[in-house]
């Protein structure tokens, strides 16, 4: 044989082994066609084999993909338009379902728009304009995630996230927005003062009731206290009495000469010949 022959052998032969091997990549999703209908579609990552002319393989990523849908409006319960857009990301969980409905990835990106526009609208249209952008937003992101992987799941396709990423107003939107979220920030305002003035009259209550109930308690054990003394000056005193009658009569008149004469300017009128001047009388005679 000629050696143009055997060269041209050759790369029959080579094109022929090429065309009977291919690989999956780990990043891949692939699916091999026996004259167009799907024969395989699970495989590893690796070194493969096909029939040359007879089989054909497909690729697809199986790696997290993200769209960025344009602005579009939405209508509010109030019939308000908000300008909204927004991003999903997903990947192919089922590469034969996948390929048996949507065919391509562009095919795919546009029926999840479709899909999520979908969910917006609907949620929008049961909430008002500040429920959407402010108090129930993460209701809202969880109500869209959720749908949007129930239906997506259809097609063999995994929804991993759904964002809003900005809404915006029209201007005849947003003076009425703003009003209102100024009302309602005041009505809070409002509501944290009352309860913040209750909170303080409760304190004040408190801390009065306690001040009774201490002052009440201190009266008390002051009112025994001096009970107590009164009862032992009262056994001092009669022990005294029944020990020395004579002279405890005489502290006692002491104590009243005292009392009687003990300011300056004080004036007593009394008869001499009184009992009151007993002991006074008494020592004038012994002297």
């Amino acid at each position: 044989m000629k050696p143009s022959g055997w060269i041209a052998l050759t790369i029959l032969a080579a094109i022929t082994v090429w065309g009977t091997v291919f690989t999956v990549d780990q990043r891949e999703h692939a699916l091999r066609f026996r004259f167009g209908e799907i024969v395989e579609a699970d495989y590893a990552p690796g070194l493969h084999f096909k029939f040359p002319f007879v089989n054909n393989v497909q690729k697809f990523s199986n790696q997290i993909l993200t769209i960025n849908s344009p602005q579009e409006a939405f209508l509010t319960e109030e019939k308000k338009n908000l300008i909204v857009d927004f991003f999903v990301k997903w990947r192919i969980s089922d590469v034969r379902q996948f390929y048996t409905d949507l065919l391509t990835e562009s095919r795919a990106q546009q029926r999840l728009l479709e899909i999520i526009k979908d969910d917006i609208r609907a949620e929008f249209a049961k909430r008002t304009v500040p429920e959407v952008v402010s108090a129930e937003r993460r209701e809202l992101m969880f109500e869209m995630l959720t749908n949007a992987r129930r239906a997506a799941s259809e097609f063999g396709i995994e929804v991993v996230d759904v964002r809003v990423k900005r809404i915006e107003f029209r201007d005849e939107v947003s003076e009425s927005v703003f009003q209102r979220m100024r009302q309602e920030r005041a009505r809070v305002a409002s509501e944290l003062r009352a309860e913040g003035a209750e909170m303080a009259e409760q304190i004040r209550a408190d801390a009065d009731r306690q001040k009774t109930v201490i002052v009440a308690d201190a009266y008390k054990e002051a009112e025994i206290l001096r009970g107590d003394g009164d009862a032992k000056a009262a056994e001092t005193y009669a022990n005294a009495y029944n020990k020395d009658r004579e002279f405890y009569s005489f502290y006692r008149r002491i104590n009243a000469y005292r009392n009687a004469f003990g300011a300056e300017g004080d004036l007593l009128v009394l008869d001499s010949d009184s009992d009151f001047f007993r002991y006074l009388n008494e020592s004038e005679s012994k002297q």
